[in-house]
C-alpha cells in the first residue's frame, strides 16, 4: 500500500484495477475448485445410490436382471 501512495492519481487508478482483477481471478478459481469438488462428490453419491438400489431391487436368474417391476401384470394402451 505504501507503493500506491508513490504514485500518480493515474497510476493508482491502473494500480488499483489491476489489484482489483488480480483479486476476482483469484476468487473465481477458488470458488471454481470449490463447486467442482462439491459437484463431483454429489455425482460420486448420486451414482453410488443409484448402483446400490439396482443391485438391491432384483433377481438375477444366471445373467438375466429381473427386477421386480416386471412382474406385474401389463396394462394395455
Amino acid at each position: 500500500m505504501l507503493v500506491r501512495l508513490m504514485l500518480g492519481e493515474r497510476r493508482q487508478q491502473r494500480f488499483d484495477w489491476a489489484m482489483r482483477r488480480a483479486y476476482e481471478a483469484c476468487r473465481r478459481r477458488v470458488l471454481s475448485i470449490a463447486r467442482r469438488r462439491s459437484t463431483k462428490r454429489d455425482a460420486e453419491r448420486v451414482a453410488e445410490e443409484a448402483i446400490k438400489r439396482a443391485r438391491e431391487a432384483t433377481e438375477r436368474d444366471g445373467n438375466v436382471y429381473k427386477p421386480k417391476s416386471f412382474r406385474g401384470p401389463r396394462k394395455p394402451h
